[in-house]
């Protein structure tokens, strides 16, 4: 049987006191929606239909992806409701699988789960238990069959001490659906739909339900507010962290990690404290990442080691660099192997070859460095005349020294040396010494400004 997916998406989530709808909310430098859709996806659906109401045309504009469906919900009117909004477009022969916006941890083994106790006519139902089930519907069973969901106000003393609930997702054959939810009714305090009527309907009509339980409860955990979403973001650290330690990574504090996007490590990496993961991050075998660091987009040859407050993005080093403290990689920038770039080096565009320095107080901009340069401290080159950029060569073996102004287009030839305090404009000749000051005078009589009363 075919799987249609709905995700309702449609809540104003007042309680995040935010502009953005509560769906579009960062986790882990995504949207939790993203992680909801990477779920769907993950049990090869046919068909996904995410439910919108508030804030819709962002979340559209967010997902402007071909394999989604969509429905609006108009007004707020429960679960119940806004699920019966994307059934017109949801085969009978289906079987539908529910799931929420705002719950993101779950996982697509826990739906192939689900969807296994969703045989023929029989719904299944994901719960699972909780320490405290306090206002959260219980779970009631029969003979090991759900029968029933009974909320915290309705429910008996006896039923209060359930600690099975329900987490709301549901797997149930769409035909069966569609005429259980034109069935609903709206007579509670809230004067909604509420989806989990349906269970005792399936159960009246002879159809078996069965209660599949989640893995933890932190997997199913629905996100209202910024200090659940917090949680929900600590929870989802410790999961990649935890699974970088079992390959064989070594954190120094494993919760004082973020990784926003996909970090892949080779043997014996260890990362200190306060270090930022984003994009696709991949790590050579022995690399050493300090403390206080960000990576974005970033490839690491093996054995590098980037010391204390680094910034790299979209860079790629070959083996046996060293990168900072205080460094900055910008997009664009290639080292090869043994390079080394010092404290507060900005590189952009740019690539160094194999055994070049850059030491010190250094901006390199849409420059080709060769090899076994010596770029000294406070060298600037500049690659922009205001309106285009230009490209600057420096080739094997050149020194340049201290204060250097390399003034782009310019080319330094090979094992050339360039005086400390040159402003360079034209092509330095290989092999020889290139000096460009002007005279030094004093100029007698001459007083410092004094300020203005």
């Amino acid at each position: 049987m075919d799987i249609s997916i709905v995700i309702l998406a449609a809540g104003q989530g007042t309680r995040m006191r935010s502009t953005r709808p509560k769906v579009l909310q960062q986790l882990a430098g995504r949207p939790m929606l993203a992680y909801v859709v990477d779920c769907a996806r993950g049990v090869q659906a046919d068909d996904i239909c995410i439910v919108h109401g508030v804030g819709g045309e962002q979340i559209k504009a967010e997902f402007a992806q071909p394999d989604l469906r969509w429905a609006q919900q108009s007004e707020q009117l429960g679960t119940g409701h806004a699920v019966l909004q994307a059934m017109p477009g949801t085969p009978d022969t289906n079987r539908v699988l529910i799931l929420f916006g705002d719950v993101p941890l779950l996982q697509p083994e826990t739906l192939q789960r689900l969807l296994g106790g969703c045989d023929g006519d029989d719904v299944a139902v994901l719960t699972v238990n909780m320490d405290n089930p306090y206002g959260y519907g219980r779970i009631v069973r029969e003979d090991g069959r759900v029968v029933r969901n009974v909320e915290e106000k309705d429910a008996t003393d006896a039923q209060r001490q359930i600690s099975e609930i329900n987490t709301g997702v549901l797997c149930c054959p769409a035909a069966w659906l569609k005429t259980w939810l034109s069935s609903l009714k709206n007579d509670n305090n809230q004067g909604e739909y509420y989806l989990t009527d349906i269970i005792e309907m399936a159960v009246k009509d002879g159809v078996s339900v069965h209660g599949i339980n989640a893995s933890s409860q932190e997997e199913v955990m629905g996100i209202n507010d910024k200090q659940q979403l917090a949680q929900a973001e600590r929870a989802l650290q410790r999961e990649r962290v935890t699974t970088l330690m079992s390959e064989g990574v070594g954190f120094a504090d494993p919760s004082r990690v973020d990784i926003r996007g996909t970090v892949t490590c080779g043997k014996d990496v260890f990362i200190d404290v306060n270090a930022v993961f984003e994009g696709d991050v991949i790590l050579g075998d022995k690399v050493h990442i300090e403390s206080n660091n960000l990576l974005r987009n970033t490839t690491l040859g093996a054995g590098t080691r980037v010391r204390a407050n680094c910034h790299i993005e979209g860079a790629t080093t070959g083996r046996s660099c060293e990168i900072g403290p205080f460094a900055r990689l910008r997009p664009g920038a290639a080292l090869a192997d043994n390079v080394k770039i010092g404290n507060f080096v900005e590189i952009k565009k740019s690539t160094v070859d194999q055994g070049s320095k850059v030491n010190h107080l250094t901006y390199i901009g849409d420059t080709e460095i060769g090899k076994t340069v010596n770029i000294g401290a406070g060298t600037i080159t500049c690659n922009y005349d205001g309106a285009n950029k230009h490209r600057t060569i420096i080739g094997d073996g050149a020194f340049i020294g201290s204060g250097v102004e390399l003034v782009a287009p310019v080319t330094i030839g090979r094992n050339a040396t360039i005086g400390a305090g040159a402003t360079v404009t034209r092509d330095a000749p290989e092999g020889e010494l290139t000096v460009e000051r002007s005279t030094q005078v004093a100029v007698p009589g001459w007083k410092r400004p004094t300020r203005q009363a």
